[in-house]
């Protein structure tokens, strides 16, 4: 039998995607590239831990769940997490931006500074532009500030994101527009924590780095679980935040590789069709409400 690999996410490193593996092995995920593996058939779908330690109950999860804990790890994991607002006292400079994931999806939120634009790329942030920079409570006092005033949120659910992937603006100065409107009327706000460093518009696009200028064709549906004995073959033609669009012999679909998590993988399907199957869970983007997924 071939041998099992645990996947612990997909990260951005400085030259590109890579997807993680339990015991640190890593696997570049350039486009153009076959991405084909199985579930164990039997197996089922274990927790992830919490903060880089194991789950102590090795606790089985939903295949459904994208943060791939249990309970009390999910617990655990956000007992120190900045955007759950139970860390008052990091002395790290926060950076406040504005992200772009398409036409009228404009985001507000906060970043540490040392991750530069990483945060971005995980969230599939089509283009953005920071704001401000500054002590972290002075940053989120802002970021809340900024959701008021603009009427913007601090998050956009990633199955809206997916939606408009296929058809956005063709320039970079489109993408970017409204932006940088935004930051306009952002900047000449009163009411500015003292602590805080405006700074200057200056858009960063995506688009090329996640394989969207091309205008990949349109995705018909996306993964909602992996399965034991399932399995998924495609050819990766786009990479945004933590989806892989992968394009199968009954068209493009979306992968979120938080779904991975917590599987034991295997790297050949038994029986897959060389030019790409899917032999999961799929949801079709514009099925009516009430129709059950359907298995490809």
């Amino acid at each position: 039998m071939a041998q099992a690999w645990k996947c612990a996410g997909l990260r951005w490193a400085g030259d590109g995607p890579v997807l993680v593996w339990d015991g640190g092995r890593r696997s570049a995920l350039p486009r153009g590239k076959r991405v084909a593996f199985g579930v164990l058939d039997g197996g089922v779908r274990r927790c992830a831990g919490a903060r880089g330690h194991p789950c102590p109950v090795r606790a089985v999860v939903s295949g459904r769940s994208t943060g791939a804990r249990c309970e009390e790890c999910a617990r655990l994991d956000r007992a120190h997490s900045v955007a759950a607002d139970t860390v008052a006292d990091d002395p790290r400079p926060y950076h406040v931006y504005l992200a772009w994931f398409g036409p009228g999806l404009v985001k507000v939120g906060i970043t540490a500074g040392e991750r530069g634009s990483a945060r971005l790329l995980e969230q599939g942030a089509v283009c953005f532009s920071w704001l401000a920079v500054g002590p972290l409570m002075a940053a989120r006092r802002t970021e809340e500030l900024l959701r008021a005033a603009l009427r913007v949120p601090d998050r956009i659910p990633y199955g809206v994101k997916r939606a408009v992937r296929a058809a956005l603006p063709g320039s970079p100065a489109e993408r970017s527009a409204e932006i940088e409107a935004l930051h306009a009327r952002a900047v000449a706000l009163d009411n500015w924590p003292e602590a805080l460093a405006r700074e200057p518009f200056l858009a960063v696009d995506h688009a090329e780095v996640f394989g969207l200028t091309a205008g990949p064709a349109a995705a018909f549906g996306e993964v909602t679980e992996l399965v034991a004995g399932g399995g998924v073959s495609g050819e990766l033609v786009a990479v945004a935040g933590p989806d892989l669009h992968l394009a199968t012999e009954r068209g493009t679909v979306v992968l979120d590789t938080r779904l991975m998590t917590g599987w034991e993988l295997v790297p050949v399907l038994p029986g897959a069709d060389a030019r790409g199957g899917i032999a999961v869970p799929v949801r079709k983007f514009k099925e009516e409400a009430g129709i059950q997924d359907e298995l490809f």
